[in-house]
């Protein structure tokens, strides 16, 4: 896992820009603290940090091979999990490795198979390739979007990075939000390609972008398939335990001390229960990791989204397959701290205004990486698999928009309440979400079969997996990387995903509850408690000296009559929200001032130029 940037100019010679591409790359710094290296050319640069996974020695990039027409350089980051099976392959087409990395074989299977070579692969990854034989740059990302990529075009040629950051730092790289980049910002519908930066984009999933002379192409290489669903209820069982399974073991592969994120709900247990059978297997203890707030289990209460506490039920898996467990610990001092708050921005590189849910993460990300390098996650299960209450709540997935919209919970509601009236008519979120709901429903595919119900659900599912998953995958990997932690999602492994994706509504819901399948083809290695859990997402802190510590330092913004922060945010919202009992405060309007608190330090840390004209 690495953090991976480059400059191409087919105009100019960047020979002579050591220094800028030194400081795009040093800005990858947390993505990639064992190594660094540089390549340019007369048009290229590329820049890299690595975290050593495999191959601790050798796997170094930016990685080169000399060919009759040329050199090959690419930077890499992120893993192909089926390396093993591809080097095989390679080796008996004639290739020759100087390494035993995963990186090597991806760039020789680009020596093998071009641009095709993303359709071998079994991973998340993005990487750039130089081909000097056609002058051209290949930019990949996986299929799911496990693994950031953006790209801003310039006039001769493109700067690109695993992070926004990387390409800011470059002084050809304007630092703009227009309207367009925050109507998304507020409205959560994750519009593929989107950037907050004016002019930069996404390389979004499962695509291939290629630059040279002619001018900047793209090509999608993976989409979600839909296709008939014929096998039973037992047999589909079956096949999604024996995906899973071989993918938890796929993802356990790696030269570093690994764990599992471990929250007690149906997902995280499920791959504890996995991986601690197979590394049990070998005489290894798995190691697991949760995160809990000072109280929370003796003072819970349940909420719109949670109805139990989750430590019972960590307490359970633990015990049932022996792990080595570690709990850490939160309490609101931490959670509301401004230089964890700015750290947060600094990696996700937007205010994203999850409040103590990032927070919370990136500590608990911190805190494993002090004993672990990589860690296997639950996420994405849900959306695989139809988990959140809004996939069985009437009037959420009926709706004509977005279903989490449709949810009205804390984390969606009133979005754009906080905005000035005047920001609020610009950006008129409601016709841009309309708009994009639109856009999202008319790229599914049905079975002419279907009937109108079972279309529906299947929107719904792709809704979740082309728009929503996005944003929690980005969420994951900016907090993780933050801190030098890789983070694995075997719920992402694209096979497992096409296969669930083409199973009808009726078999994800056989038993009368969310995930059947997941819950029926993981009951082995799950404690009863868990197997009879409801559903419940991430953990939020329910104590009121969160909201009262937020109050405080929102008045502090108040003060400052001339902040940036105030050309977006209503003071009278602002200061009606800072005078209510934070005891009862609405979980709305905590997020609320969660988000302007973002605001008010992404504002000071990155300087930006609002352009609402």
């Amino acid at each position: 896992m690495c953090g991976i940037t480059g400059w191409v100019s087919f105009d100019s010679d960047l020979t002579g820009e050591r220094a800028v591409v030194d400081a795009m790359t040093a800005t990858m710094a947390c993505r990639g603290p064992d190594d660094s290296g540089i390549w340019t050319r007369e048009h290229v640069a590329l820049g890299h940090r690595r975290l050593a996974i495999i191959d601790l020695p050798g796997g170094s990039q930016p990685m080169t091979v000399r060919t009759p027409g040329g050199t090959v350089a690419m930077v890499y980051s992120g893993e192909a999990y089926n390396f093993t099976e591809l080097r095989a392959d390679l080796h008996g087409r004639g290739h020759r490795f100087e390494t035993d990395s995963d990186t090597e074989v991806v760039l020789r299977g680009y020596l093998e198979w071009g641009s095709a070579v993303a359709e071998h692969l079994n991973g998340m990854y993005s990487f750039a390739i130089w081909d000097e034989r056609e002058n051209r740059l290949v930019m990949i990302r996986d299929r799911m979007g496990i693994k950031p990529f953006y790209y801003y075009p310039t006039r001769d040629g493109v700067l690109f990075g695993s992070e926004p950051k990387a390409i800011l730092a470059n002084p050809r790289a304007a630092r703009v939000v227009d309207a367009d980049s925050l109507r998304e910002l507020v409205a959560l519908t994750k519009t593929p390609g989107w950037s907050l930066w004016k002019g930069m984009r996404e390389v979004e999933p499962g695509t291939i972008v290629t630059v040279d002379n002619g001018g900047i192409r793209t090509r999608t290489y993976w989409q979600l398939p839909t296709a008939p669903h014929t096998d039973s209820r037992d047999d589909t069982v079956a096949h999604v335990r024996e995906l899973l399974t071989d993918t938890v073991h796929r993802q356990l592969v790696a030269d570093v001390p690994r764990c599992v994120l471990l929250s007690g709900g149906l997902d995280s247990s499920a791959i504890t229960g996995l991986a601690a059978a197979h590394l049990g297997e070998q005489g290894e203890r798995l190691r697991t990791f949760s995160v809990d707030f000072a109280g929370q289990e003796e003072n819970f209460v349940p909420d719109e989204l949670r109805d139990t506490p989750d430590s019972p039920y960590v307490r359970d898996v633990a015990q049932l397959v022996g792990s080595a467990q570690q709990n850490v610990m939160l309490n609101p001092d931490e959670l509301t701290d401004p230089a964890v708050r700015r750290a947060v921005i600094r990696a996700r590189d937007i205010p994203a205004g999850l409040g103590d849910m990032d927070v919370s993460l990136y500590l608990l990300f911190k805190a494993i990486r002090a004993e672990s390098t990589v860690a296997l996650s639950g996420e994405s299960a849900d959306e695989v698999f139809g988990g959140y209450r809004w996939f069985h709540d009437d009037r959420a997935r009926m709706a004509d928009t977005f279903p989490w919209l449709a949810a009205h919970n804390s984390l969606t509601a009133d979005r754009d309440a906080l905005l000035r009236p005047e920001v609020r008519d610009l950006l008129d979120v409601r016709s841009y979400t309309a708009d994009q709901y639109a856009t999202a429903v008319a790229a599914v595919e049905h079975l002419d079969e279907a009937d109108e119900f079972e279309r529906r659900m299947r929107t719904v599912c792709r809704l979740h997996l082309t728009r929503f998953v996005r944003l929690l995958l980005d969420r994951k990997d900016r907090a993780s990387m933050a801190v030098g932690l890789e983070v694995r999602v075997p719920f992402c492994d694209h096979r497992l995903v096409e296969y669930v994706y083409n199973t009808p509504w009726s078999l994800k819901t056989f038993d009368s509850r969310e995930k059947s399948l997941l819950r029926h083809a993981t009951s082995h290695v799950l404690p009863t408690s868990v197997v009879e859990r409801v559903n419940s997402p991430y953990p939020s802190t329910q104590d009121p000296r969160y909201a009262a510590a937020l109050q405080q330092q929102a008045k502090e913004v108040l003060a400052e009559h001339d902040g940036p922060v105030h050309e977006l945010v209503d003071r009278d919202w602002l200061t009606e929200a800072t005078q209510l009992d934070s005891a009862t405060m609405p979980a709305a309007t905590r997020q609320g001032l969660d988000r302007v608190l973002d605001l008010y330090h992404w504002f000071d840390l990155y300087r930006p130029q609002l352009d609402l004209a």
